[in-house]
């Protein structure tokens, strides 16, 4: 065990006062929910059903919907068991009830990596098999379990160049780490060298693919949907989806373009962090005279221009109302580290993508989409403000629209790999 590991590890024994005064400057802010802050201690908010538990983790929204269907396959083939999904992130709550698990299946938050937080989980929930998305570490967590001996799966995971060069700084705790993982499913190719360089074993590493583009389509109440439909009435609508607020000064002049055209458009534009929808409003206003915002529980009408966002959960509400929609994170000026977002959250709902340049985090998944044909590229705001006026026209989104379909059917055996990757630890689990 590396240094470094044995100092965070000691750390992580006296670290509990250091995270109580956190998460008291965190409820003020609003930013963690009380009533379930006790689980970040590690305490249950229900007792241990009898029988096997499945855990799977995953940092916050997106990542914890792909890991759905994942979980209604494990129920399918093993009815005798219980799913704990747990998540490091308060939006996750909102997210996951709109979404809804199955009957035997809970949501948990995430203990703290505190020596008795994490103790006090694993001795409640007793796991089966630990299943993990992504990237979200935690050395004390991650220990904790291998020494119990429970299988460790890594899914869905991959490096892109930053993030691989940033975790190479921590030595020798990477390497504690991912010699714990019995399986290592990875999204791309590019990443395996860089999981090795970084202590992972070679015998545990397959590629596998995007476990995101074989996720269930986002939820949304249909007859709201209809509803909005109804009111918003007959006219073009595009959405400006996961922005940051370097774009969204950006996605206002690119409608204005688009309004000189066609004056009857709507822009729905969901940023990706809630606090900077208080400047995107004020921008919005100074461009329109008709802007609405969801949190103040406006709904856009017929003389809507723009229409904010601004909540959790409703991203499926969303890319189902708009027929073309930009993929934001991935138009920042020259020099701001964006990295794109999921793309295949639009395109399971029929909604064509637009996107930057700026998209490395997701590059293999983009690729994938521009070598079929089933994505735009735009440069800057002129051209996507034209391609947007482009798409409104269903003879030049429709074969963009079927290619996107057509890939993401292609991708559903990423569920079977991962899925078959999970049996195989349940059958050596004691």
């Amino acid at each position: 065990m590396s240094p470094l590991t044995r100092l965070y590890l000691a750390f992580s024994q006296v670290s509990d006062p250091i995270w109580r005064l956190v998460h008291r400057k965190r409820l003020k802010k609003g930013k963690e929910v009380a009533a379930r802050l006790p689980e970040k201690y590690g305490v249950a908010p229900h007792d241990r059903p009898a029988g096997r538990v499945l855990w799977f983790h995953a940092l916050s929204v997106g990542e914890s919907l792909a890991l759905v269907p994942i979980i209604e396959r494990a129920l399918s083939e093993n009815p005798d068991a219980y799913v704990v999904l747990t998540t490091s992130t308060a939006t996750s709550i909102a997210a996951l009830d709109k979404a809804g698990l199955p009957e035997c299946a809970t949501h948990v938050l995430l203990p703290i990596d505190t020596t008795q937080s994490v103790r006090r989980f694993l001795d409640h929930w007793r796991p089966t098999v630990a299943v993990f998305a992504e990237l979200d570490f935690w050395p004390r967590l991650m220990i904790e379990t291998h020494r119990r001996g429970i299988p460790m799966i890594l899914v869905n995971s991959r490096l892109s160049r930053e993030s691989y060069e940033s975790r190479r700084r921590l030595g020798g705790m990477m390497r504690d780490i991912l010699g714990l993982f019995d399986q290592i499913l990875l999204q791309n190719a590019d990443s395996v060298a860089r999981f090795k360089d970084l202590g992972a074993r070679d015998n545990t590493i397959h590629v596998v693919g995007a476990l995101k583009a074989a996720a269930r389509p986002l939820p949304a109440d249909l007859e709201e949907v209809e509803d909005l439909r109804q009111r918003i009435g007959e006219r073009p609508v595009w959405l400006a989806a996961a922005t940051c607020d370097v774009e969204e000064p950006l996605m206002i002049a690119t409608h204005q373009r688009v309004v000189a055209c066609v004056p009857n458009v709507l822009l729905i534009i969901a940023p990706r962090f809630l606090q900077s929808a208080d400047a995107l409003q004020k921008t919005a206003m100074d461009a329109f005279a008709n802007v609405a915002r969801r949190s103040d529980h406006e709904v856009p009408d017929a003389q809507t221009q723009v229409y904010i966002a601004d909540t959790i959960g409703e991203m499926g509400l969303w890319y189902r109302l708009a027929p073309v929609s930009f993929v934001g994170h991935s138009l920042g000026p020259p020099g701001k580290p964006l990295g794109g977002k999921n793309p295949y959250e639009a395109a399971a709902l029929g909604s064509v993508v637009i996107h930057g340049k700026a998209v490395a985090d997701f590059s293999e998944t983009y690729d994938t989409l521009k070598t079929a044909g089933a994505a735009v590229e735009v440069l800057n705001e002129q051209d996507l403000s034209k391609t947007v006026l482009r798409l409104f026209e269903t003879s030049e989104s429709e074969p963009i629209r079927m290619a996107a379909q057509q890939v993401i059917l292609s991708q559903q055996r990423v569920l079977e790999d991962t899925w078959a990757a999970i049996a195989r630890c349940l059958e050596t689990a004691h």
